[in-house]
């Protein structure tokens, strides 16, 4: 069942959503040559504790991490690790939330490590594109595939793929709700937007073919391929007024849709 939420909630998504934002800046900010994976995920766990919230992806289905943090061909769902060191020209995936007031706040982005090649750099600034695309047609009376079909005819305009396995979902009291929000689809179809919906839209985009793979841990997707893989990631509501972007504060001050 989707959940609508009233002001009150509303008040309490938006703190949610600003703490996993600022954890997600933080952790991108820190990844440079030579930091682990866990070490990133330790500077974005101690922000959220620091701040009165609860890290929602510890323990979540038995995840042992605060953050998902996916390196080059693995696309979601990648395991902090103490051995996994980040090497220049890496493009490196946070996904992270927070959980603030019984609400939960959900987001993602793909960073470079120092200089990237054009088709990384490409990869990375299409799939955040077509995270904009989406959020622009999550308008009151439009439907879930319209942000569907927003989100994967950019992508293949630019020639990369939308990953089908994996798709986004409303977000609130739980992390994750109804209904789904694929990332390809007919326009049209899917539950009718209403104002109080609140969807986490999430990207997920392959250099090459939309297939992918998990790991024997049971948790790392990667690529079935090899090629690169970026996400991103905003938690949205629904309003009268437009898409209100929740988890805004990574994509910098002076960002606008």
């Amino acid at each position: 069942m989707i959940q609508i939420k009233n002001a009150k909630e509303l008040t309490a998504m938006r703190r949610a959503c600003e703490i996993s934002a600022e954890a997600l800046r933080l952790g991108g900010g820190a990844i440079e040559a030579g930091i682990t994976t866990a070490e990133i995920d330790k500077i974005i766990f101690d922000f959220i504790k620091g701040q009165g919230a609860r890290p929602n992806f510890k323990g979540l289905y038995g995840f042992p991490g605060t953050a998902c943090i996916s390196v080059n061909d693995e696309v979601i769902h990648g395991i902090p690790s103490k051995k996994k060191v980040i090497r220049p020209g890496d493009i490196v995936s946070i996904d992270t939330g927070a959980a603030w007031g019984g609400f939960n706040g959900d987001n993602a982005c793909t960073f470079g490590c120092g200089k990237l090649d054009l088709e990384a750099q490409r990869l990375l600034e299409v799939t955040r594109e077509s995270l904009h695309c989406g959020i622009r047609a999550a308008v009151c009376g439009a439907r879930v595939g319209d942000i569907s079909h927003a989100v994967q005819a950019y992508v293949e305009e630019n020639g990369f793929s939308v990953v089908r396995s994996f798709v986004g979902h409303g977000v609130g009291k739980e992390l994750h709700e109804d209904p789904e929000v694929p990332n390809f689809g007919a326009a049209g179809r899917g539950p009718r937007l209403v104002s109080g919906m609140t969807l986490a839209i999430e990207p997920m985009v392959n250099q090459k073919h939309y297939t992918v793979k998990t790991d024997a841990d049971g948790w790392t997707v990667r690529t079935a391929d090899g090629g690169l893989s970026a996400h991103f990631e905003h938690t949205v509501a629904i309003t009268a007024a437009g898409p209100e972007v929740l988890t805004k504060a990574w994509e910098g001050a002076a960002w606008t849709l």
